[in-house]
């Protein structure tokens, strides 16, 4: 819903490998792993922040969303060997009206049809973000552009040798109509559409998936 996007979202860039954790505190029980870079492009990985903490031990933290299993995962990392960022642009998934809507600065400023995930293979639902864009080869399947997701598919524990990853991509050479659900989890958009997502939308860019 339009109400929940907010104007801009906290980020942060990581300068290494870190540690992520179920309390501001090293003590605590250890969530994730997470790598300075994503696999895909090699970029640094970028997670929204959703609150900071000085832990008992003195140290600033950050809590975070990760990538990956569970779907929706949060955890606590330091904040040292990290780099603030922030982004005014918010997407939203509709399952059901088959739409994504881009928002900049909290206002909607463009709505494509989509495909979404069939029944059997739905499209996970919830707050993400995106992970990296990745420019497809002309032949790739989705080309020109998969805007990888932190989630991953509810089905498939992997999928075409991947984590089952879940995208928002264009529509070459896998075809499908506009509006309808038939995909394997993942979101198509035409050439166009996704072709302008990802000449604005960066890593860390919160992605919500409502119904």
């Amino acid at each position: 819903t339009p109400e929940s996007v907010r104007p801009t979202q906290e980020l942060v860039v990581l300068l290494r490998a870190h540690g992520a954790y179920a309390a501001p505190s090293a003590r605590s029980a250890r969530v994730a792993s997470v790598r300075e870079r994503r696999p895909l492009t090699g970029e640094r990985t970028v997670l929204p922040v959703l609150a900071r903490r000085v832990g008992g031990d003195g140290l600033r933290w950050l809590r975070v969303r990760l990538p990956g299993r569970p779907n929706g995962l949060t955890g606590w990392i330091r904040e040292r060997a990290t780099r603030p960022a922030t982004t005014s642009w918010h997407v939203v998934v509709s399952v059901s009206t088959r739409q994504v809507r881009a928002y900049r600065n909290g206002r909607r400023v463009a709505v494509f049809n989509a495909i979404v995930g069939k029944p059997s293979t739905p499209t996970p639902q919830g707050e993400f973000f995106v992970e990296e864009v990745v420019q497809l080869p002309a032949g790739g399947i989705g080309a020109p552009f998969a805007l990888a997701l932190s989630s991953r598919s509810d089905v498939y524990q992997e999928f075409a040798g991947g984590p089952g990853q879940t995208a928002l991509h264009g529509v070459a050479n896998i075809g499908g109509v506009l509006g309808t659900a038939v995909s394997n989890g993942c979101v198509r958009l035409d050439t166009n559409a996704i072709r302008w997502l990802a000449e604005r939308i960066g890593r860390g860019v919160p992605v919500t998936v409502t119904d």
